[in-house]
C-alpha cells in the first residue's frame, strides 16, 4: 500500500514540476537561466484549388521597354551585336538643311529691306541701294517675296529645331520585337513608336529609281501589314549604302532580299 501511494503521487509531482518549469521559462528571459524548448514546426495545411495565397508568388514577365518618352535622344552611332541591331536615322539636323535655311533667311531679309527702302524712299542699309526702285510695282513685289521667304525660313528653322524625321530602327532578338521610332511635328504625332514582332518579318525589300528625283529606300515586309520604310527622308543614300544596309539587315533577320 505504501508503494502504491508513492507511485500514485509521482505523476502529480511530475505535473507540478512541469508547470513550475514552464512558468519559470516564460517569466525569465533568455540568457538569465531559462532554458528554451524547441517546439515542433507547425504544419500548414495546403490551400484548396482556386484560393489565392495571402502573399502571391512573383511572376517573372518579359516587358518591352518603350523608348518613346520625353527627353530621349536617338542613338548617335550604330549598334550591332548577335542579338540587337540599332540603326540611327538622321533627321532634319543635317548640313543641307542648315545651308538652305541660312540662304533663304538672308534672301528674305534682303527682299524685305529693299521693299521697305523703296516705300520710304530711303536706303535703310548702306550696301542695298533702292533709290532707283519704285515701290509700285517693284518694291511691292520684293516685299511679297521677302515675306514668303521669311515664312519659309521660319518653317525650316523650326523643322531643324524639332529634328523632324530623326529616330532609330531597332531589331531585338531577346525581346523578339522590331521598333521603328521617329520624331514628328509637335502634337499627337510628336513621337511615333511602331512596334512589331520579328516573327512577322518576311523579307527586306529595296526600291531603287534614278532620274530627276532619285529614290533609294529600304523596306521591311511584314505579314498582314504594308511595307515599312527604314531609310531617312529627304536625302537619298548612295547605292553602296543601300546595298550594305539591306544585306546586313537580311543577314541579321535571316530573311531574303527583294529588289536587288
Amino acid at each position: 500500500p505504501a508503494m502504491s501511494a508513492v507511485a500514485a503521487a509521482r505523476p502529480a509531482a511530475a505535473r507540478h514540476t512541469v508547470r513550475c518549469t514552464a512558468a519559470s521559462a516564460s517569466a525569465a528571459p533568455l540568457g538569465m537561466g531559462a532554458r528554451a524548448t524547441m517546439l515542433p514546426a507547425r504544419r500548414v495545411a495546403p490551400q484548396p484549388m482556386g484560393v489565392s495565397a495571402t502573399k502571391p508568388a512573383l511572376t517573372a514577365r518579359r516587358s518591352v521597354v518603350t523608348r518613346a518618352v520625353e527627353g530621349d535622344a536617338p542613338p548617335a552611332v550604330r549598334v550591332s551585336t548577335d542579338k540587337v541591331m540599332i540603326d540611327p536615322v538622321v533627321g532634319a539636323k543635317r548640313f543641307s538643311n542648315y545651308f538652305w535655311a541660312s540662304v533663304v533667311t538672308i534672301g528674305g531679309i534682303g527682299f524685305l529691306i529693299t521693299g521697305a527702302s523703296a516705300y520710304f524712299q530711303h536706303n535703310l542699309v548702306w550696301f542695298l541701294d533702292a533709290s532707283e526702285i519704285k515701290f509700285f510695282p517693284q518694291g511691292l513685289v520684293m516685299s511679297f517675296y521677302g515675306v514668303a521667304a521669311s515664312l519659309l525660313a521660319t518653317y525650316l528653322w523650326l523643322t531643324i529645331n524639332w529634328d523632324v524625321g530623326a529616330g532609330y530602327n531597332e531589331f531585338n532578338k531577346d525581346e523578339g520585337i522590331m521598333r521603328i521610332f521617329r520624331y514628328g511635328f509637335p502634337g499627337t504625332n510628336r513621337r511615333i513608336n511602331l512596334v512589331s514582332q520579328l516573327s512577322d518579318v518576311q523579307a527586306v525589300r529595296v526600291e531603287i529609281s534614278d532620274g530627276v528625283n532619285p529614290r533609294r529606300v529600304v523596306y521591311v515586309r511584314c505579314k498582314g501589314k504594308s511595307d515599312i520604310p527604314l531609310t531617312r527622308i529627304g536625302q537619298p543614300l548612295t547605292l553602296a549604302e543601300v546595298e550594305k544596309q539591306a544585306a546586313d539587315l537580311a543577314k541579321f533577320l535571316s530573311v531574303p532580299i527583294e529588289g536587288l
